[in-house]
């Protein structure tokens, strides 16, 4: 059996564990006020040509979503997110229970487009009940989107625009943005998104990391007191340097792209295979994520031979099912399981 069903399944990349090892026995300042914390600060602040960001390392990318939101809004206000978003769909009310709506708009391929989102505030400010109503306070995407598909830079200067003209913060969900910006059809850069968005972090848990975020505000003092609010949250690490090591390994000599490269690689071939066994794609495969859009006779078929994650049930009997590559998956692997679904 093969299993495809997340991007989050092995441990961490071999850097990582082996400069842990070697750490494991030196002593460390505790909650990220150590070397190891700094020096990986200086190097996300150099990758991000944001000298002055502020970045605070948490552990896993529901928390950080939920810590980050509830210290952004007011008590009234809410998160504006493409109804397919993750906060609305996959974390289980986590925003919801910080006292926060997830405010939803339709999407585009999982995308929200800069119009719908001008449209909808300016609708909500003219509106003489909306004292009554939840304020629009934040606008929350993630690059890439929940379908695997990817925000232009086009798109996001423009929805940059929209939120800095009606002075809404800009949110990233960057839990899988080493696979985004890797990726061959993506036209922006780290140094992009660090100058569009105004908080967004850097997904370590999916893309070689044994776990871990970091939260980039590129702004620094944009949230008073968040060291604070983070411990608040318990999202404050004791042994922070284990989030740092991290970090520092995998912002060291481009580590961190690298190995996203090679999951893309991975879901290519992957692609390419399934396409010329007969499957379909519900969306074009562009990251290391692959959406297939099964009949009932081909989701039987598929999961005989591999593992992977339930997505959407259709109105005519089909399913969407999500197949994802990791750092870790080699191009033995992809082939090994083509070469059992044909003989099957």
């Amino acid at each position: 059996m093969y299993h495809f069903d997340s991007d989050y399944m092995e441990g961490a990349h071999p850097a990582i564990l082996e400069r842990m090892a070697a750490e494991n026995f030196h002593k460390h300042d505790g909650y990220g006020c150590d070397g190891i914390c700094d020096s990986a600060r200086r190097r996300i602040r150099e990758a991000c040509g944001a000298p002055e960001a502020e970045i605070h390392l948490l552990s896993g990318g529901t928390q950080a979503n939920a810590t980050m939101i509830k210290a952004l809004l007011r008590p009234f206000e809410g998160a504006v997110a493409a109804d397919t978003g993750h906060i609305n769909l996959h974390e289980a009310g986590s925003i919801e229970a910080t006292g926060h709506k997830v405010l939803t708009l339709p999407h585009t391929d999982g995308k929200l487009s800069a119009e719908a989102v001008a449209s909808y505030v300016d609708a909500f400010r003219t509106d003489g009940n909306r004292d009554h109503m939840v304020w629009p306070g934040m606008v929350y995407i993630s690059q890439p989107t929940e379908y695997g598909t990817l925000y232009s830079l086009a798109e996001l200067e423009a929805l940059s625009r929209v939120c800095r003209d009606r002075a809404l913060p800009l949110y990233m969900d960057g839990a899988r943005l080493g696979y985004a910006l890797a990726a061959p059809a993506c036209d922006m850069t780290l140094r992009d998104v660090a100058r569009l968005c105004d908080i967004f972090y850097i997904g370590g848990t999916k893309c070689g990391a044994l776990l871990g975020e970091a939260v980039v505000i590129p702004r620094a003092g944009m949230i008073p007191h968040l060291f604070t609010t983070v411990k608040q949250q318990g999202a404050l690490l004791a042994k922070g340097w284990v989030l740092g090591l991290q970090f520092d390994t995998l912002f060291t000599d481009g580590l961190y792209l690298d190995i996203a490269r090679q999951a893309l690689a991975a879901a290519t071939r992957l692609a390419e295979g399934l396409a010329a066994a007969g499957y379909r794609f519900a969306f074009k495969p562009v990251t290391n994520q692959i959406f297939l859009r099964l009949d009932p006779g081909q989701l039987e078929k598929l999961s005989a031979h591999a593992t992977f994650s339930p997505w959407e049930r259709l109105d005519n009997g089909c399913e969407i099912v999500r197949m994802a590559t990791s750092w870790a998956t080699s191009m033995e692997e992809i082939e090994a399981f083509l070469e059992d679904l044909a003989r099957r």
